[in-house]
């Protein structure tokens, strides 16, 4: 019974950090839903210059920038890179849990594809 009620527990605390971790619910400040349905997901992504976003986490995701700019981000593991886009630049990026920080002169604008399936 124990194990069982330890197995639920923990459960229920991986959905909530989970959900905890999305950026809509984590940073609606700078990611707004605007589409949203079984298979897919779009953000539209503002960040200022030198605004960060807190730890977050996103599926696989194709980001397509609307503005270009210069991003910095810093995955769970410490790791950091930084990439400056150009307006109508397409790029993929791999499932992550990371912070994003716009270290550039102009506001980043962006629109971040996740997919579901």
């Amino acid at each position: 019974m124990e194990k069982t009620i330890l197995v639920v527990g923990m459960s229920f605390l991986a959905v909530v950090m989970a959900k905890a971790q999305d950026p809509a619910k984590v940073d609606p400040q700078h990611y707004k839903v605007i589409f949203n349905n079984p298979q897919v997901r779009v953000l539209d992504v503002r960040l200022k210059p030198g605004e960060k976003t807190p730890l977050h986490s996103h599926p696989n995701l194709v980001v397509y920038s609307l503005t270009g700019g210069t991003i910095k981000s810093t995955t769970a593991d410490g790791k950091t890179t930084t990439v400056t886009t150009k307006p109508g630049q397409v790029g993929w990026r791999d499932a992550q849990t990371h912070i994003s920080e716009n270290v550039g002169k102009t506001e980043i604008h962006a629109l971040g594809i996740e997919l579901k399936r």
